[in-house]
């Protein structure tokens, strides 16, 4: 038997993959590929172990000499496997043995590679037992307490020298052991020790190392398309243990990366979304990571996937996952106003309009992609431009008419109005002439039905809030009789009930009620205050609500804006 085919031979697994041909030493080395794979390469490093006599001259045998070499060969692993000792227990003691031996195979196989540059035999064999010893420090992950030692005995440096090794198999090799050992649930079993390992990890630039080893990664090959979902795994352990290196990780070029990843034309797979879902939380309140997508093209990249919605369903549950991944990278994107102007130029406006036209999936999703895009200040661009494509035609028959399939996105009814309400008080604040006068004859039309809808909706949200109300207040007095504290966390977990109730809608609805109304069309104002005296409404309650409504505006917005904002709010309510 020739070293091609002994290194080739691997016992009998129960696999159901068939193995590709016996093709010699290349053979191999695919065969090393990924951390699933560690347990034939290790049967094989105790079959060199074993010591079996191999003769030469292998290839003049008949087979059935070769088939009882085979069993012989094979009896002698299972009696070692019966033989071999309970493995030692993961103490101080065995884990730095474990390291120095990794760290003297790894020199090793670098001496070997670099003496024998063309000649794989030479250095094969250094190669699986450097494989062996990475797939036996997966046991570390067990006993986060001792990570320090990786870092104090430099095992982290070496590791993240061996995400660039020439064999990919070893570099995916690594890139699991990394996946499990910042595992978040075992990070969060030993908070000093994961401390200093991801210390160390990012010290050691280990994003853009990561990004360097996947781009030499070829998807086509199952073991090296699992090693990119892997490497995805660990960004978004550190992310989720130490969301502040979000930006980090992203100026690393793993932005790029991913954008790159996102735009390939590769059918759809779990890496696809996985990407999709890295990006997403990479954006996540973010304006450093927002602001590289922007100037990335990254929004147009956004739009370009996301059209593919327009006139389609997602086939999958996991092709409707990314598509919510991408709306809200797009959503997270808007938050910043330079992203605002990118929009309106790559004609995302257009885009999200049709999507409303369609009723297909991605509809309530694109309401929500206006929404972003047009709130505040930063939106006047948006608002008109979408009134200029005849966006009103689309908006108000989804206001007159919250949307039956809805179930099917799994969003409710009250986001959907919300995200309705919220578009329709972004254009009453931003528009300006010929515009505004197009949106309020909206509420003019057919007898002024929508100020009717209006009306309905107050009603239906405040009667909510009111119950809400009406549990918190026996909430309170319940506390205040048991003698306990409201201290401003309780406040604040109180008013996010309210929220959650509807009085952010309610708010909302308000605001529509006091703009419209103060329009100068008599029409609308009267037709306002004769439905709330016909249902036994109150102005008081319209302006303790846009009261409040003031008092929490323009969050993370500079003290000169909150102070204007709530004037010109103020000034609204006083005049209702």
């Amino acid at each position: 038997m020739d070293v091609g085919e002994l290194l080739n031979y691997q016992p009998d697994r129960g696999a159901k993959r068939n193995r590709e041909g016996d093709g010699g030493a290349a053979g191999g080395d695919e065969d090393t590929r990924g951390g699933k794979q560690h347990k034939g390469l290790s049967a094989r490093a105790r079959y060199r172990e074993a010591g079996v006599g191999i003769e030469g001259g292998g290839e003049m045998r008949d087979y059935d000499d070769l088939s009882t070499d085979r069993k012989k060969i094979l009896e002698k692993l299972m009696d070692q496997d019966e033989e071999e000792p309970e493995a030692e227990p993961v103490d101080e003691s065995s884990v730095k043995k474990m390291i120095l031996t990794f760290e003297k195979r790894s020199y090793k196989n670098q001496e070997l590679r670099i003496k024998f540059p063309d000649n794989p035999e030479k250095f094969m064999e250094s190669e699986l037992d450097l494989n062996d010893i990475i797939q036996e420090m997966h046991v570390i992950a067990t006993m986060p307490d001792l990570y320090h030692l990786l870092v104090e005995l430099n095992a982290v440096h070496s590791l993240l020298g061996l995400l660039s090794h020439e064999n990919t198999d070893v570099a995916i090799a690594v890139v699991d052991l990394l996946q499990e050992l910042t595992d978040i649930d075992t990070l969060q079993e030993s908070e000093e020790g994961a401390e200093v390992l991801i210390d160390s990890l990012l010290e050691g630039q280990v994003v853009a190392l990561l990004v360097q080893s996947m781009e030499r990664l070829d998807e086509q090959v199952k073991e090296e398309a699992d090693g990119i979902y892997n490497t995805l795994a660990i960004v978004e352990n550190m992310a989720e243990f130490r969301p502040g290196l979000c930006t980090e990780a992203a100026q690393q070029g793993l932005m790029q990366w991913l954008l790159k990843r996102i735009k390939a034309k590769m059918p759809f797979d779990a890496n696809k979304l996985y990407c999709s879902e890295i990006l997403a939380i990479l954006l996540q309140n973010n304006d450093n990571t927002r602001e590289l997508l922007g100037e990335m093209d990254g929004i147009d990249v956004l739009l370009q996937q996301l059209s593919v919605f327009k006139r389609h369903n997602p086939s999958t549950a996991e092709e409707q996952e990314m598509m919510e991944n991408l709306f809200d990278a797009l959503c997270s994107c808007l938050m910043l106003a330079a992203n605002r102007d990118r929009f309106l130029k790559g004609e995302g406006l257009q885009l999200m309009n049709l999507m409303l036209r369609e009723k297909k999936m991605s509809r309530c999703s694109s309401m929500k992609v206006l929404d972003h895009g047009m709130i505040g200040p930063e939106g006047a661009d948006n608002c008109h431009k979408f009134v200029d494509i005849l966006g009103l035609r689309t908006i108000f028959p989804l206001f007159m008419k919250t949307p039956k399939k809805m179930k099917k996105t799994a969003s409710s009814e009250k986001e959907h109005e919300e995200h309705v309400c919220s578009i329709i008080a972004s254009m009453l604040r931003n528009l300006k002439s010929q515009q505004r006068s197009r949106l309020l004859n909206k509420f003019t039309e057919n007898d002024c039905e929508k100020v009717d809808r209006l009306m309905e909706m107050h009603f239906k949200y405040l009667e909510a809030v009111q119950q809400a109300d009406k549990r918190i207040e026996g909430e309170k007095h319940e506390m205040v009789r048991r003698g306990e504290i409201l201290d401003d966390g309780m406040e604040d977990e109180f008013y996010l009930r309210r929220l959650d109730a509807g009085l952010f809608v309610l708010q909302l609805i308000c605001y529509i009620m006091v703009e419209i109304s103060n329009s100068g069309i008599a029409q609308l104002q009267q037709r306002v205050h004769q439905i709330l005296n016909l249902r036994g409404g109150s102005v008081k309650v319209v302006r303790h609500i846009m009261r409040e409504y003031a008092e929490s505006i323009g969050d993370g917005k500079s003290e000169e804006f909150k102070e204007v904002e709530r004037k010109r709010i103020m000034d609204l309510v006083e005049n209702f």
